[in-house]
């Protein structure tokens, strides 16, 4: 593998090709793909390390991890016998790295000590999770039940579930507002964001938030109120304004949207396109796609280094 060198002036973009057990490794400069990376099977999503030197891609039937580098994107280690790796989280305290064992129904708990990740605790959830989110304070580990419907908070110091939530079909992504007082849930399975009020002991269901058909995937916007969401079967983007709980905004997304990164400047969004197999770039001020680049089969999670803040 021939990897992007390292003084260039933009680091990569990196698509996971899930049905092709590689990477498509993107020059943000002339959007052709630079290189490939080979990995475990289905890689999905992927997390930087605290110390931001590691992007370390989840292969869920590969049963491993694959540690990168994001400015060289250079392979730098694989660790073997983590178990189905489907979705991945570090608290923000950075003591734990979590994960979602999607096919095998239970939430990892890893402790990382800066180098590797020790199992300390496997949490039985329900049917299928999916995506995780942990809260500013580290407190809590919140888990959709893609085929259970429920969503799913898991006390951090104790490692067991605090309570179960209802929620609408096919519960995918989860994203929690700034002030901690609400989370957002995807609804693949509908047409809306889901929006529980978490404030008190127990969850409530207070907003459905239409969106577009197969609503999936969340990318915060980088100025602390808006998020996106990729509507997979929609084949558009919706921003949300976390505190209206409002669409504000629309974009095209052709070929099946799912994951999402976005620029350093808020101005471009990258998203994969699950379903026709390319990265688009979308320039948010023109609302339109601007750049259509080939990747792999089933393209998935997407991530740069340089982006806005999450």
């Amino acid at each position: 593998m021939v990897g992007v060198h390292a003084t260039a002036a933009e680091p990569p973009v990196f698509v996971l090709n899930s049905l092709q057990a590689d990477i498509s490794v993107i020059d943000p400069v002339s959007w052709t793909e630079a290189s490939r990376i080979a990995t475990g099977k289905e890689p999905h999503h992927l997390y930087l390390t605290p110390d931001e030197k590691s992007l370390i891609v989840a292969n869920a039937l590969g049963d491993s991890l694959t540690f990168v580098d994001p400015v060289t994107a250079q392979v730098q280690r694989t660790v073997r016998g983590i178990l189905d790796p489907y979705h991945l989280r570090f608290s923000p305290d950075m003591k734990w790295l979590v994960t979602a064992a999607n096919r095998l129904n239970h939430v990892d708990f890893y402790r990382w000590n800066g180098k590797e990740p020790t199992l300390v605790q496997r949490v039985s959830t329900s049917k299928t999770p999916s995506h995780l989110w942990i809260d500013s304070g580290s407190r809590t580990v919140y888990s959709t039940m893609q085929d259970s419907n429920e969503l799913v908070a898991i006390d951090i110091a104790t490692q067991k579930i605090k309570w179960r939530a209802i929620t609408g079909a096919m519960p995918a992504d989860v994203y929690g507002s700034p002030d901690g007082r609400h989370v957002f849930v995807g609804l693949t399975g509908s047409d809306s964001v889901e929006v529980f009020d978490i404030s008190g002991e127990q969850p409530r269901s207070v907003q459905r938030i239409k969106t577009g058909n197969g609503a999936h995937a969340f990318r915060a916007a980088g100025d602390g109120r808006h998020l996106f969401v990729s509507n997979r079967v929609a084949n558009t983007i919706s921003k949300i304004d976390m505190q209206t709980q409002r669409v504000v905004d629309v974009y095209p997304a052709p070929g099946g949207p799912d994951c999402m990164d976005v620029s350093a400047d808020g101005r471009w969004i990258y998203v994969s396109a699950r379903w026709a197999r390319k990265l688009l770039v979308i320039d948010t001020a023109e609302r339109k796609v601007v750049r259509s680049i080939n990747v792999g089969k089933s393209p998935h999670g997407v991530w740069t280094l340089k982006h806005a803040k999450r």
